[in-house]
């Protein structure tokens, strides 16, 4: 029996942020570690990872969707480049792809996908701080093994 009320207490921004924060080639492209977090905050530059305005959450019962938004910051002095803060967003997000691999938690839901929602934005703040922005779709259903 499969318990779909699993997917009501399934936290895909915690999945994806544990996993990007202690994922080396994230560490690396962003400077060090300590630079993904669920807040706007330095060190510079510095990974945000929130829930999403989008997705699918299907019927509830099996499989849903939820969008997770991954939201870099450079520094406020402008630094790095668009170039840069492009490349280093897009490891992120090739690195979260990679956590269906991940061994399943045990009473949490299975995430087996993880794939781009749209297209990858240069989102400056008003205050000129650089900022881009992409959306993941991560997909995942309960785990059949939890009674």
């Amino acid at each position: 029996m499969v318990d779909a009320y699993a997917l009501a207490d399934a936290d895909e921004v915690a999945a994806v942020l544990a996993w990007l924060a202690e994922h080396p080639r994230v560490t690396e492209a962003l400077g060090g570690p300590g630079r993904v977090s669920g807040e706007r905050e330095a060190p510079w530059p510095h990974l945000r990872v929130a829930a999403g305005p989008g997705g699918d959450l299907g019927n509830l019962t099996w499989r849903t969707e939820p969008e997770v938004t991954l939201e870099l910051y450079g520094d406020p002095g402008g630094w790095p480049g668009p170039a840069a803060l492009s490349r280093i967003l897009k490891v992120c997000a090739v690195a979260a792809t990679e956590l269906p691999v991940a061994p399943p938690t045990p009473g949490l839901p299975i995430i087996s996908g993880v794939r781009p929602s749209g297209v990858l934005l240069e989102s400056p703040l008003e205050t000129g701080q650089p900022r881009w922005v992409m959306g993941l779709l991560i997909t995942q259903h309960p785990n059949p093994e939890i009674p």
